[in-house]
């Protein structure tokens, strides 16, 4: 019998799964992929739309150059899942029938209960959150003076917040607009839980490209045109942007799943409490021992290569492999600067410079070059 395979998601975890499976389950099953949208967007380099819309062309990829011809592709939005029934429910289109189903939805942004932060902030979680940056961005320097520049500020200083923060001085300064930047964090320090030569070296080109950082104090409330701390003075804003933290989505809010906040949790072969679920990327808590697997492009690039392998030997009554996180290290960009960090069969630990500049524009590029072709990242590559 011909098996149904449900793909939810275009992000890594979708795009990628899907690029595995179409190689791995040939005549042995039908393949569906579903998606709110129809084109793959390069998320780790959505910040270069911030400064530039025109690079959007370069990072977001349509499903046809990655779905083969026999991949059934549906734009929808999944509105929930019935384990029961084995239904992938959908918006606005009849609901999906499946026998496998891997999820790969992605997240959403977590603003953990701040009054008002909701409401007053923009968020960087898709191409159009990125293109609305922009816009604001513009409109508030547009209407500012050099006596009175406009205020953008920046929450939370993980990966979003510095590249985000990075790109809007770039912005800055190839307009010669009156914009002052803040990037606000929690925590004690810039990039929490990650080395300090490596939070430092983030630090340095920051502050060289005029971000003024503030730490060590949460934002207690947010306002139409200003944001409160636990203890420093108010901080005023004309756009202020969110990148805090992350939840699961709304559709997998009542799914009969183990799960926290919306997050599938699995083990470290993807499999769910439902054997015929599978889940990946920010959608799940993929067991790893002492802690689960990173949400990041790495660990979701790494697991949709055995995810994909593991559905179809789910339906060859084969073992399941077991998935192990390998960190390649950490390369962030600072508008056109960028560090890296703990590289793999690198003999340094942290480095900047052009070796880090191009180190993170092959990684897109090979990301790119896997689910279509070395010709389209070509094409990609001075955008990245």
């Amino acid at each position: 019998m011909t098996e149904n395979v449900v793909v939810l998601g275009a992000g890594y975890a979708g795009a990628g799964a899907i690029n595995k499976l179409q190689s791995e389950l040939g005549g042995n099953a039908r393949l569906t992929w579903i998606a709110d949208v129809d084109y793959h967007l390069v998320l780790h380099e959505s910040h270069r739309v911030i400064r530039d819309p025109d690079v959007r062309s370069d990072i977001t990829f349509p499903v046809e150059d990655i779905a083969d011809p026999s991949t059934r592709f549906i734009q929808d939005e999944v509105t929930g899942l019935d384990v029961d029934e084995q239904v992938v429910e959908l918006a606005d289109t009849d609901d999906v029938d499946y026998d496998y189903v891997l999820v790969g939805l992605g997240s959403q942004t977590a603003y953990y209960g701040i009054p008002g932060l909701e409401d007053h902030s923009l968020t960087l979680k898709s191409l159009d959150d990125a293109l609305e940056i922009h816009e604001a961005v513009k409109e508030a320097s547009q209407a500012a003076t050099r006596g009175e520049p406009a205020q953008v500020v920046i929450g939370g200083a993980g990966l979003s917040g510095i590249q985000t923060a990075g790109e809007i001085a770039e912005f800055r300064d190839n307009h010669r607009a009156p914009i002052e930047i803040h990037l606000v964090e929690a925590l004690e320090e810039i990039f929490p839980g990650n080395d300090p030569e490596v939070q430092q070296a983030l630090r340095d080109l920051l502050e060289e490209a005029g971000v003024q950082i503030h730490t060590d104090d949460p934002i207690t409330e947010a306002k139409e045109d200003v944001i409160e701390f636990d203890e420093g003075e108010p901080l005023e804003h004309d756009v202020l942007v969110w990148t805090g933290g992350i939840t699961g989505r709304d559709a997998m809010d009542d799914v009969d799943l183990d799960n926290e906040h919306n997050r599938v949790n699995t083990e470290a072969n993807f499999q769910t409490s439902d054997e015929r679920v599978f889940a990946i990327g920010d959608s799940a808590i993929i067991d790893q021992g002492d802690r689960p697997a990173p949400p990041t492009a790495q660990a979701a690039w790494q697991a949709a290569e055995v995810a994909g392998e593991n559905i179809s030997r789910a339906i060859e009554n084969r073992p399941l492999k077991t998935w192990e996180y390998n960190d390649k290290g950490t390369v962030v960009s600072v508008g056109e600067k960028a560090v890296a960090h703990d590289v793999q069969m690198l003999p340094v630990d942290t480095f900047g410079g052009f070796p880090a500049k191009n180190l993170k524009k092959m990684i897109a590029a090979r990301w790119i070059a896997d689910i279509t072709s070395w010709n389209v990242a070509r094409k990609s590559w001075s955008s990245l």
